[in-house]
């Protein structure tokens, strides 16, 4: 039986650090939970992308992605783009909104919030970095029996972190009932974002 586990556990280890991190998409989920708004559609969707790349890295796609020139570079400046646009819409917000609660957070259409969530997720270098170059380096050095397991081990570690995030959010609802729990969690995301942006307009600059 071990056979099998030891790729799931290697799976879900390497899948866990990768997602695992205070970054935009993350924040986004976190923002989405206090919220209790659209959760389910937000996971399902970012876990799902997370499966379909896994799987692709594993049967070897990464090999074709090194292939493509300029395609780090595209994603890079389209990624910092849209993080900038958040970004700066977070400090706005943090600058005019003095008395937000949790009650009084506007409410968003599935639609708007989706296209967001596929921003955040499809937007982000680092997504296939580490979903198709990362797996697929880390899946090569697994027999090739065991890489489905490593594969399914990998896509776990989203269908567990993300509903996490997304549901266990509601236990930080009692600290942002204070509208200055909002100010900062909204001056934390524009500096992420912003941050964010500026490394990967770094990168591509470097690159090329």
């Amino acid at each position: 039986m071990h056979i099998f586990l030891t790729p799931i556990i290697t799976g879900f280890c390497v899948g866990a650090s990768a997602i695992i991190a205070v970054g935009a998409q993350n924040l986004f989920i976190l923002r989405q939970g206090l919220k209790q708004e659209h959760i389910l559609p937000i996971i399902l969707l970012c876990a799902g992308v997370d499966a379909v790349l896994i799987t692709a890295s594993v049967c070897g796609i990464s090999r074709i992605v090194e292939t493509i020139p300029y395609l780090t570079a595209i994603l890079s400046y389209g990624g910092a783009a849209f993080l900038i646009w958040q970004g700066l819409a977070a400090l706005r917000h943090m600058m005019t909104s003095s008395a937000i609660t949790l009650e009084a957070q506007p409410q968003q259409s599935l639609r708007k919030v989706m296209l967001m969530t596929c921003g955040f997720t499809l937007l982000n270098p680092h997504l296939y970095l580490d979903t198709i170059l990362l797996m697929g380096s880390v899946s090569l050095t697994q027999p090739e029996a065991a890489r489905p397991y490593f594969s399914f081990g990998a896509i776990l570690a989203s269908f567990v972190w993300f509903p996490l995030l997304g549901y266990g959010a509601r236990i930080l609802r009692p600290v942002f009932s204070n509208p200055l729990s909002w100010r900062i969690l909204d001056g934390l995301t524009a500096i992420i974002m912003l941050g964010m942006a500026g490394t990967l307009l770094y990168h591509a600059a470097l690159s090329g």
